[in-house]
């Protein structure tokens, strides 16, 4: 069985980040970790000067920088970012990234749809 993610979607498992994350001299390396019921999560490693150019999804986003620095542009204004910073970004707001350093994020993409909110059983 062919499979496009790191996790198998049936079972559970553990990845260690910082061993999984590869980064290319000069390049953006992705990898796909999880891609089901409209959640995508994706880890990037860019190295230094790489950017990913201004654009916008339907989809509501959280990045979580890993390693490094970067600077999101969000809607025209200038963010940087560093290990341990979470970013959220709503649904179709204009954004690019650029490597200040070499830098690996996670992506988590969320395609919202008309369901109730989850809930954690110990969240009252």
């Amino acid at each position: 069985m062919s499979q496009s993610t790191l996790f198998d979607p049936t079972k559970a498992g553990v990845l260690n980040l910082a061993e999984t994350t590869e980064f290319s001299a000069a390049g953006i390396v992705s990898r796909a970790l999880h891609d089901q019921d409209g959640v995508r999560v994706t880890l990037f490693a860019l190295a230094a000067g790489q950017e990913i150019t201004e654009h916008s999804t339907p989809a509501r986003a959280l990045v979580q920088v890993l390693s490094g620095t970067c600077e999101f542009t969000l809607a025209g204004k200038k963010t940087p970012l560093r290990a341990g910073d979470l970013l959220h970004m709503p649904p179709g707001l204009p954004h690019a990234v650029t490597a200040t350093e070499a830098f690996s994020m996670l992506l988590v993409i969320i395609r919202e749809k008309a369901t109730a909110p989850l809930r954690h059983p110990e969240a009252g």
